[in-house]
This record gives C-alpha cells, structure tokens and sequence, in this order.
C-alpha cells in the first residue's frame, strides 16, 4: 500500500478545500476553479503549462462550440416548431400535453445541450398550464428529469460525456462514438420517462400558477401583496383558502411570514398579524378589502392603483436562466427598476420572499422568480433580453427565424459526420459553428453570451487537479482505498459501488467536476481487478448524469426550483426512487453490453 506523501497529503487538502468551496458556494465555481489552479502552481506540484494545459484539452473546446451549436439552433427557431405543434395537438387534453412534453423534451434533449431545452419549455408549460387546467408543478421538473434521462443516451446529449469520451483517451483507451451510450441509456431513459410519466402526478404537489388567468381573453384579475393589519378579522383564521374565496372573492396564492414562504394548500396555517398574502382577484375585491381594512398594501408608499386605465396591464413571471448578466447581482436592470411603469411585485428565491422594499438589496441566483406588473408594450424589450425567461409568454420569441432551415441542416450534418466516424467530435463542431456564423444564423457577439464560462473553466480547474492527483499518486491511493470497501466481491459489485459514487457525488458537486474526478479512480480501480476498464468509464457516464435527488446538484433542477415552487422534499420523493432505478439498470445493462 502506498504511503501519504507530502505531495499527496497537499493535493488531499486543494480537494477537500474545493469540495467544501463547491458544495457550499461561498464563492462562485469559476473562481473555486482558478483557486485550484492557483493552488496547484504555487505550491509547485505542477507546472505552469500542466497547470493550464486544460485549456488546450480538446474536451473544453467541444463543450464549448457544443454550447454555440445549441444557441444557434434555438435562437433561429430550429426547435420552435416543436413548442407550436405541442400547443396546437395539447389544447384541453392534460394527458397528451404531458406526453407530448416528455417525449418532445428527450429527443430534443439528446442532441442538444439541455438547459436551453429547459428555458424554452417553461414557458410553454406555464402557458400550457393555464390552457389545459393542469399544474405547472406536475410537468416542470419531469421534463428536467428526462432531459437528463435523454441527454445519457448520446455522446453529445451531455457536456459531461463529451468530458469521459475526451479524457478516457488520456488513459489510452478508445472515445465513445456518437450513439455507444444509447444501447444502454435508451431503455434506461424510457424506463425513467414511464416511471415520470405514471408516479409525479401522484408524487408531486398541484400548485397553480399566479399568472394563470390573467391573459386578454379574460376578466382582468390582478396580483397583489396584503398584509393583515392588527384589527383584521382574518387573523386566526385556520382556513385561508376558503375563507377568502368565499367572503372576498380573492385567491390566496401564497403566505410570506418572516421571509418565508408558506403554501396554504400544502400546509394550511392560522393567520397572525403581519402575514403578507400574495393574493389574486379582481381590481374590485381588491380595493373593497382594503376599503374595509381587512388587508392593507405590504409596502404602503407603492401605488397599485387598481382598476385605474391598467386594462392593457399584464402580470407576468420572470425567471432568471443561467446565462442572465444579472446573476450574483442585485436587480439594477433598468426596464425593472427604474420605469415607472413596471411595478416590482416581490422576487422570491428557492424557499425566501423579498417584498419590494428588500428587492434592490438581493443578489439574484438562478431559477429566482421575479413577479411584475407591466404594460403589453414592455415585454418586447423583455423578451429580446437574455437576462429573463417572461413566463407570461406561452411562444418563445426567436429571432432570424428564416435562418431555421439552415440552422438545423448544419447541426443534422455536425451530428451525422460525428456519428458515422467521417471527422472528430472536434472538428465537427467547430466546423458547425463556423457554418452557422458564416450562414448568419447567429453572430458571434450573441453566441458568446451562451458560452457558460462558469462550466468551462470549471472543467479546466478539475483537469489540472486530475493531473495532479495522478502525477502524485493520489489517485491510486484513493483507488486502493475504494478497493477496500469491496475486499473480495466481483466486478459487478465494484461496478455498481462506481455508479453509486458517481451518483453521489454529482449531487454535491456538478457532473462534469464529479466525471473528471472520478474516472481516474475508476479506469485505476479496474485496471486493480484486472477486467476491462470500458464498464466503469460507462458507468461513470451514467453515475454522473444520476442527478435527481436535490435541486442543487444540476442546471435544470435549479432551474425549474422557482418556477414550479418546489420544496427540497419534492425532490428527494421523486427523485430518490429515480436515482435508484438508473444506478440498479446501469448495473445490469452496463455488462450485458460492454462485457468485463
């Protein structure tokens, strides 16, 4: 057994420093990753051209131009026909919009980067939720499953495989082809998309949206925060729901107490003083129950001013994706805060409220929820942002639409050249990026906002601490040390401990930094039992991607965090009997298809 070196001992700390840092988020990831690098070269463990030779690793280039390719298809409207078609074939039918949804969101998201699959679909099903009655929370994290689910199944469906394929020739072994991993991630991810399609309805809560109801075609009903005053009559009123209903006409959404967030169909609670009621109701029953002081406005020196020439008003839902500017920053955009004509309802982020008082001093994250009032007019100049999602929208606006064709005929052409062998994953990619540049379909400028450098650097920042663990011998230790929890059991028994580490491990961190971690303890575990190591590189690709039991350890879990108001707990009911089933089928496939 080899000894802890000093080396080793150092690079242990550099990874229990950058777990801790990333798990945490007391700093953003891409600086936890220049953190690593810097680490690294000072201490002298590596070389400065080690310490950054992950800029050159072909992996960061295809992720990013894989990043580009995506933008492109979906800025043209290469997959908007795909949202229209579910709009006209769904109407009133709850059942087919679900279906239609699940299927949509896996194919697309096989080939295409998942998260921009996720932003266009919630708007579509905040849309479709109103039009065919249902609940946006039964659908929105389904679809961020089974695009997880899907995007396993290809080479190109994940940055994450891409990362394996790339580094796993660092190892000397061969780079998965397009379609290697879809033997065993296509019965998986209908599997999982079965097991979506028939348990999250009676798993997950019904939640309906605020914005529901409030489109052209109807009475104007209009969002507002009340507070109980000290003398209301409300105030020790176990049943909010019904009692406001009934003897106010309004509909309570949601109860904020002390900057949390309480959901009264969920968790029925008694009305005390000082609640603030997210209510929604006619500008009417509005103003009669304030006339009356039942409620009062949450913040007194706001002017609602309802019922006052509001009637080309809309109140709409902005979410913030992972590409907006505005992410880690307070709300400065100057369409919100300063126009007189847009009213700050209140944002909330994951599990707080902030009321409009509080707003100028929260730092946005992804999937926060901002909720506003506007004219008709404004949204233009919101939609051509990409620093919001307008979930009042139920079409997502696209631009160079006339582009559509070509975009698609460029990434059916990078996806096929790849496929068949005729170039590296590299070189298509990068060749599709130029073809789409060149054809202009999207500009440069533009597609560089959907370049995640967050991503990037953070698979930079993980490579050089992957060469350092190796040039060490950290790696083997840790290998060993595995070993050693399976004493004596067979390569389907490690195998399973693998993916299960994965799994894992990608809660707590991201699966690109869990892939490149792992998959050296993984090809050293395997080369230590003597069998083949190609199983345990698939299975990390499998491992990695099982990321369904918290909302923090991927992209579209967070993403769809605010929007569909889930609790942490959703995640674990839904999600944990998910992430068992992949780990238990990757198990089984993995073998049958690539023998030990």
């Amino acid at each position: 057994m080899l000894s802890l070196t000093p080396q080793i001992i150092l690079v242990s700390a550099i990874l229990t420093a950058a777990l801790i840092l990333l798990i945490t988020e007391k700093i953003t990831v891409d600086k936890t990753a220049m953190g690593i690098m810097v680490a690294l070269s000072v201490t002298g463990v590596l070389t400065p051209g080690e310490t950054i030779s992950g800029f050159a690793n072909p992996a960061v280039i295809t992720v990013g131009a894989m990043f580009l390719l995506s933008h492109g298809l979906i800025r043209t409207g290469g997959v908007d026909f795909l949202s229209e078609l579910i709009l006209r074939l769904s109407k009133g039918n709850k059942t087919g919009a679900t279906i239609l949804v699940l299927l949509t969101v896996a194919v697309t998201s096989a080939f295409i980067n998942n998260t921009p699959v996720v932003v266009l679909f919630i708007p579509i099903i905040m849309g479709l939720s109103c039009e065919c009655d249902f609940s946006p929370s039964k659908l929105l994290l389904p679809i961020s499953y089974a695009s997880i689910l899907a995007g396993s199944c290809t080479l190109i469906g994940t940055s994450t495989n891409i990362i394996i394929s790339d580094l796993s020739t660092n190892f000397g072994f061969e780079p998965l082809s397009m379609f290697e991993l879809s033997q065993a991630g296509i019965p998986i991810a209908i599997t999982g998309i079965l097991f979506l399609f028939f348990i999250s309805p009676q798993i997950l809560p019904g939640r309906t949206a605020p914005v529901c109801e409030l489109d052209e075609t109807k009475a104007n009903r209009y969002i507002a925060e009340l507070i109980v005053s000290p003398d209301s009559p409300l105030i020790g009123e176990k049943n909010i729901i019904d009692h406001a209903q009934t003897h106010l006409g309004l509909g309570v959404v949601e109860i904020f107490r002390n900057g949390n967030i309480f959901d009264p169909v969920r968790r029925p609670i008694t009305i005390k003083e000082k609640d603030i009621l997210l209510i929604k109701g006619s500008a009417e029953n509005i103003v009669s129950c304030l006339n009356k002081q039942i409620l009062e406005l949450a913040h007194g020196e706001e002017d609602m001013g309802f019922g006052q020439g509001l009637e080309n008003d809309l109140i709409v839902e902005l979410i913030v994706p992972p590409l907006s500017g505005l992410l880690r920053e307070q709300l400065l955009s100057t369409d919100l805060q300063n126009d007189p004509q847009i009213k700050i309802i209140a944002i909330r982020s994951r599990r707080h409220h902030y009321s409009y008082r509080k707003i100028k001093t929260v730092k946005l994250k992804i999937g926060d929820t901002i909720l506003v009032r506007c004219p008709r007019e404004k949204l233009s100049t919101m939609r051509n942002s990409n620093d919001f999602i307008v979930v009042e929208d139920i079409h997502h606006t696209m631009i160079n639409t006339e582009k559509a064709k070509t975009a698609a005929g460029i990434f059916v052409g990078v996806v096929l050249c790849a496929s068949t062998g005729l170039a590296d994953i590299l070189v298509c990619s990068l060749t599709g990026v130029f073809l789409m540049t060149l054809t202009h379909c999207v500009s440069l400028k533009d597609a560089y906002r959907s370049l995640e450098s967050e991503v990037l650097l953070l698979i930079v920042g993980t490579i050089a601490l992957g060469i350092a663990m190796q040039k060490t011998g950290a790696t083997l230790v840790y290998a060993n040390a595995f070993l050693g929890l399976f004493q004596g059991m067979g390569p389907n028994t490690v195998l399973l401990g693998v993916i299960a580490l994965s799994s894992l491990c990608t809660h707590i961190l991201s699966n690109n930094a869990t892939a490149v971690l792992l998959l050296p303890i993984a090809v050293s575990t395997a080369s230590s039992l003597g069998v083949d190591p190609r199983p345990f590189i698939i299975g990390i690709c499998f491992g990695a991607s099982a990321c369904f039991a918290t909302p923090i350890g991927y992209q579209t879990n967070l993403l769809v965090y605010g929007p569909g108001r889930y609790r942490f707990s959703d995640y674990l009911k839904l999600g944990m009997p998910l992430n068992i089933m992949v780990i238990g089928l990757s198990t089984l496939l993995i073998p049958l298809v690539w023998p030990f």
